[in-house]
């Protein structure tokens, strides 16, 4: 299968570069994956760039969680991370990824100086 980067599903969710949208298009419609990598980046650009609130970013995440063309990598993983993140917006899509996937793979607690994110169930603050 192929794979695309964040500048692809930043089109994918943006729209806004028609020419661009369309070669996204185009280029996943045989089926594409999608890495927790590319993921986190395209939350972190559609925040930054676009300045796209919680909401918004939680709105991204889910439809390209369910877009028919894509295969994300770890699903449930990014599925529970966006349950998370829906919750607590105030942690950050890529923190509830991270966490979600030290979870997924028995790598408990995950340690961190972040206030907020000290307090989910799974973590350790330091």
């Amino acid at each position: 299968m192929r794979a695309v980067d964040t500048n692809v599903l930043v089109r994918l969710v943006t729209r806004d570069d028609a020419r661009q949208s369309t070669s996204a298009d185009t280029f996943v419609e045989k089926g594409a994956w999608v890495s927790v990598l590319a993921l986190a980046e395209t939350t972190w650009v559609l925040s930054a760039v676009y300045e796209r609130n919680a909401a918004e970013l939680a709105t991204a995440v889910e439809m390209l969680l369910h877009h028919k063309d894509l295969t994300l990598q770890d699903s449930d993983v990014v599925a529970a991370a966006l349950d998370l993140f829906r919750s607590r917006p105030a942690l950050g899509f890529s923190d509830c990824l991270m966490l979600q996937l030290a979870r997924k793979a028995g790598n408990l607690p995950l340690g961190t100086f972040d206030r907020d994110l000290g307090k989910v169930e799974g973590t350790q603050k330091l």
